[in-house]
């Protein structure tokens, strides 16, 4: 079982973040390197699949071979910058099935507003991973995973890039048997809900309306 939080130290996750980070990296290599941050976030969050084996023949001889065992797991993305993880993941593990939470942020009250929800069936049954570049306040992260545990989904684990402590803690409160994996834990959250330092907007700089 994974620990609550796990952060990804490794080289590679450090050094493309600190490339995402920099106010003048481009959309195009923003996007890129949200895709390629997202594989190797996968391989952490995906570590503990259950595998089974299967008989097959080599070139050799008859083996049996390591594969992942039960139903194709369930990728999650959390409208709208969600799918920039999404898009990584998917190279990486092409047969899953996806769903959409669609929810924003009253800037007023920081609370989550939802205007879209659509899941595959049967989630009570897979491993379901939910998406969202930035856990800041928590609030929309807990009520995504509000949602997906109505849908009958009970094994979740959370995929973001950054997190805020406070969102860590939120989402701890809501939902201790969810673990996060994130490649790092900024300093806090500012007046606004940000993260800080963070790297702004990740909707914005994945998509270029910033």
């Amino acid at each position: 079982m994974l620990e609550h939080l796990t952060v990804v130290t490794h080289p590679l996750v450090q050094h493309k973040l600190t490339l995402m980070r920099d106010k003048d990296a481009s959309t195009n290599s923003f996007r890129r390197l949200l895709r390629e941050i997202s594989q190797l976030l996968a391989y952490e969050i995906t570590r503990e699949m259950e595998m089974t084996t299967r008989r097959i023949q080599t070139p050799l001889c008859e083996m049996d071979a390591p594969v992942i065992d039960g139903k194709k797991l369930a990728l999650i993305s959390i409208l709208r910058a969600g799918n920039g993880l999404l898009d990584g993941v998917l190279e990486l593990i092409p047969a899953a099935r996806v769903g959409f939470v669609g929810l924003y942020r009253d800037e007023a009250t920081l609370q989550p507003v939802q205007y879209y929800y659509k899941v595959p069936a049967g989630l009570e049954d897979r491993l379901v991973i939910a998406l969202d570049p930035m856990l800041a306040t928590g609030n929309s992260s807990a009520a995504a995973v509000d949602l997906l545990k109505k849908s009958g989904a009970r094994n979740i684990r959370f995929m973001c890039l950054l997190a805020a402590p406070e969102g860590v803690a939120r989402m701890k409160e809501a939902h201790p048997d969810v673990p996060i994996v994130t490649a790092a834990v900024d300093e806090r959250l500012n007046e606004h809900g940000y993260i800080v330092p963070g790297l702004g907007d990740a909707g914005d700089r994945m998509f270029g309306t910033k």
